[in-house]
């Protein structure tokens, strides 16, 4: 037996290992206190919504339950042809805290969600300005916990990492993917706050805690106005500008469902992967040419072992392939079952990930394909 086809399976053990190595470098929010401080900065949470009404209701609901006890909470309805509006003040109906406004005609150069977001800063109260999405949910010790982790880190702009829901069998089995390449590049919560580089911070939208005078002095969303992924975009510009960019888990605090079909899906993530992911660049006209490369060069990675793999089972591959394939193939299964416990307690979603690494790949394929033009919420952009 020759140990060569062996041998040439260790960058697929070495990536494995690594990537697991770097996302265990994570810290949570339960490490700060639920209890809030004597001096608590009186904070505004901003919610922009368009044509949320499936969502709108539990969010503001879990939000409302706060234990913060300086809370300003503005959603932005950005021109819905839904009930929205309606339902969100339904849900804080008599609680002073919540105000629900109506955003500008959307100008010109902007995509909505920034619009929304500048708007309801431009109203906000705050010391700290909280940007999170209308599909999340809220445990009612997140703010003082994140605020509280704020403080004490001295950061300028703090990210939460929540619970990813999944619902559908397409949910559970693309988000973990793209979930997992998201940790593969940038590591965990420890390794982005650590980050030197402004390429190597990211932040979640999902939730982002300002201090304001950090919001402000990056020129807010004005600044990011034509971005697709706002989020990587302010981080980017925070690091860039000298602030303290920091991410935390905050999986019992914060949970949100992204998408709830399969077309949701495809067009969420065509939307941010390719006029999104080619933010994280170095500078260099030849990284943009590289990148749709880089961007399908871990899906082929993925892929290789279980097609030769299927070669040699049919006959049409080598014994020295097949050995490679079986040992490769194994590494594989084992990695996506640790993926696929973590994110949806169902390791056998494990046996379909080649299915997922195909239509991740077709997704990938359209994001490039389309370029810097995307859709969303029944609008059209030409991003930057």
């Amino acid at each position: 037996m020759t140990w060569a086809p062996l041998l040439a399976a260790a960058p697929w053990l070495a990536a494995a290992a690594i990537a697991l190595w770097r996302a265990g470098q994570s810290r949570r929010l339960d490490e700060y206190s639920a209890t809030p401080a004597p001096d608590t900065p009186p904070l505004s949470v901003i919610v922009p919504a368009r044509n949320e009404a499936a969502n709108i209701a539990r969010c503001v609901t879990s939000l409302l339950a706060s234990t913060y006890p300086a809370l300003d909470l503005i959603v932005v309805d950005d021109h819905s042809t839904d009930d929205t509006a309606r339902l969100a003040r339904e849900a804080g109906a008599g609680d002073a805290r919540l105000r629900v406004v109506s955003a500008p005609h959307l100008a010109p150069g902007w995509l909505g969600k920034q619009w929304g977001c500048a708007h309801g800063a431009s109203l906000a109260r705050g010391r700290v300005l909280c940007f999170t999405d209308a599909d999340t949910v809220h445990a009612p010790d997140l703010h003082v916990r994140s605020v509280r982790a704020l403080v004490d880190r001295g950061a300028d702009l703090l990210s939460v990492a929540g619970t990813q829901e999944v619902g559908t069998f397409w949910e559970r089995l693309i988000q973990p993917q793209v979930f997992a390449l998201l940790f593969a590049r940038y590591g965990g919560t420890e390794v982005v706050s650590r980050a030197k580089r402004p390429e190597d911070v990211i932040a979640n939208g999902q939730y982002m805690l300002f201090q304001r005078a950090a919001y402000e002095a990056l020129g807010g969303h004005a600044s990011v106005r034509r971005k697709v992924a706002e989020d990587l975009a302010l981080a980017i510009r925070a690091k860039q500008h000298g602030m303290r960019v920091h991410l935390i888990m905050a999986l019992d605090q914060l949970s949100t469902r992204m998408y709830a079909s399969l077309g949701e899906l495809v067009r969420g993530w065509m939307k941010n992967v390719y006029a999104g992911g080619i933010e994280t660049l170095p500078p260099g006209r030849i990284w943009q040419l590289l990148y749709p490369a880089m961007l399908m060069t871990p899906i082929l990675f993925w892929l290789a072992p279980p097609v030769v793999l299927a070669l040699w089972l049919t006959g049409f591959a080598s014994a020295g392939l097949g050995t490679w394939a079986i040992a490769t193939s194994a590494i594989l299964l084992v990695w996506w079952i640790v993926v696929y416990t973590a994110m949806t307690r169902r390791p056998w979603y494990a046996l379909a990930a080649p299915v997922g690494n195909i239509l991740l790949a077709y997704i990938f394929v359209r994001a490039v394909a389309r370029g810097r033009r995307v859709e969303w919420k029944g609008r059209e952009y030409e991003v930057e």
